[in-house]
């Protein structure tokens, strides 16, 4: 078949920046990746196997000035660039969310400096969670983050960063005075609230539109004297799961200390008409305090859960919750091929009975015969004392702190193998939509954007609620030519 004019250009002028990519690379000194290498598959390799995107080249920067470098060309060429730090965007965001992407891949900034007496910590971009609770608990010290150890720290801080402790010490990126980072045009810049103090509010919820972080200094915290892991499991018909919903979201109305955090976690019932409704948590003050702490859920509960507490350490219980080893280089990463989504729920407006029976509904009967692998976690983010809702609502971009739970719904392919079934995807939104579609047209709802959703229709409202006006400004001050630019990309 021959090519016609036109094709032949443009396969010329692809061949001429793929060359002048690796020229440019190579002269500049930087580790780097392309397509034919023998690395260039495992390099190129997302989390979630649903996709399958095909960088231009893969990089491995070992310093602020090499990622500088790495920008500048890709503006001198026209291309898109994006940072990868742990690689667990859901939507592969951290692969450019495209083929032709240049990457960015920020393994080798690995460093973690803990300052004791000052109680702060820089925190490199390409640590993982794992490792920065190891490193930071031998100083006796401690951060709110998320419970898998393989995450890496770079986008789990840009978006939010929710754990267990996040009532008691808030979410990650509440910890962060300062961003080290470079710009799209190549610039090293710092963010703080006395240097590029609006770069510096919108890092704090939507970072990867902006620049690439090489560093964070955050305050850190002491690690609690002892901490208890809770697990109460439970099998209940569709009143009882709707029931068990509500008095949680009850339980975190009342005067809940700041030291417990929890979920609840659903899943597929034995049998059609149920669902299994387990609540995992950590309590973190003195241990004697807790039974009259849990009580309270408990009394509005069946009766004869099965119980597990686990006692020991505060290393210890991040271990446990991670269910994997902390040091991340003892091993490789694992893969998934998975759909997601979030809802964050409204102090002001809790779940409506209709909203949650016909959830509860959908778990024990469409759950039960789907041949996905999924679950749904209930994370208690709000009620009084919780340190995330603490924060003023406009301190950074992060534009929910007004809520009770932030949903996540989950569902892996038959074997967590590609390709992901079509009818996944509509077992999901439909699973969401029971809870939407049952509640007030005025539900003022909003998404999380570390369970990012490439197919949320809205996102820009879920996800940054009044601050995207503002997140927009931003971009066209720090990326007017949109080199960071990807799915869900706060746009100009």
């Amino acid at each position: 078949m021959l090519l016609t004019r036109s094709l032949l250009l443009a396969l010329s002028a692809s061949l001429a920046y793929a060359a002048g990519l690796k020229n440019g690379l190579t002269s500049a000194g930087i580790d780097a990746v392309f397509p034919g290498d023998s690395k260039y598959v495992t390099a190129s390799t997302p989390f979630n196997l649903r996709f399958d995107f095909k960088p231009a080249a893969v990089t491995f920067p070992k310093t602020p000035q090499e990622v500088s470098e790495i920008l500048k060309l890709s503006q001198e060429l026209n291309m898109k660039a994006a940072a990868r730090g742990g690689g667990h965007s859901y939507i592969a965001n951290g692969l450019g969310g495209g083929d032709g992407v240049i990457i960015l891949d920020m393994q080798n900034f690995d460093k973690i400096t803990v300052d004791s007496s000052k109680g702060t910590a820089v925190i490199e971009s390409g640590n993982r969670l794992g490792n920065i609770a190891l490193t930071l608990s031998q100083a006796g010290r401690a951060l709110p983050h998320g419970v898998c150890a393989y995450v890496g720290i770079g986008g789990h801080a840009s978006y939010g960063g929710f754990g267990f402790t996040s009532r008691m010490w808030g979410l990650t990126l509440d910890t962060i005075s300062t961003v080290n980072l470079v710009l799209a045009n190549g610039t090293i810049a710092r963010a703080s609230a006395q240097e590029n103090s609006d770069l510096f509010w919108g890092m704090r919820g939507s970072g990867g539109s902006f620049g690439i972080t090489t560093s964070i200094e955050v305050k850190t915290f002491p690690s609690p004297a002892s901490a208890t892991i809770f697990e109460y499991e439970w099998t209940l018909d569709i009143p009882s799961t709707a029931r068990g919903i509500d008095v949680f979201e009850k339980f975190a109305q009342t005067n809940l200390p700041p030291q417990i955090g929890g979920e609840i976690n659903l899943g597929r019932g034995p049998s059609k008409g149920t669902v299994a409704f387990h609540v995992t948590g950590g309590w973190y003050g003195a241990e004697d305090g807790f039974n009259a702490t849990i009580a309270p859920f408990l009394e509005g509960m069946p009766k004869g859960p099965k119980v597990t507490l686990t006692q020991g350490t505060y290393l210890n219980s991040v271990e446990y919750l991670a269910g994997e080893p902390l040091d991340t280089r003892t091993g490789p990463d694992g893969h998934d091929t998975f759909y997601a989504k979030s809802l964050m729920t409204p102090e002001s407006a809790p779940m409506s009975l209709e909203a949650r029976t016909a959830f509860a509904s959908y778990l024990a009967n469409e759950g039960f015969e789907s041949d996905m692998e999924w679950f749904v976690q209930v994370e208690l983010y709000g009620g009084k004392n919780s340190a995330i809702n603490a924060v003023a609502p406009d301190e950074n971009a992060f534009a929910h702190r007004t809520s009770t739970f932030t949903i996540q719904f989950y569902a892996s392919s038959p074997g967590k193998q590609p390709p992901f079934p079509d009818h996944g995807f509509t077992f999901l939104d439909d699973l969401v939509s029971s809870i939407t579609s049952n509640s007030p047209a005025d539900w003022d709802y909003g998404a999380y954007a570390n369970y990012i959703d490439d197919r949320l229709p809205d996102w820009q409202k879920r996800y940054y609620g009044t601050h995207y006006p503002r997140l927009q400004g931003l971009k066209d001050k720090y990326d007017p030519k949109d080199t960071f630019d990807f799915p869900t990309v706060v746009e100009e």
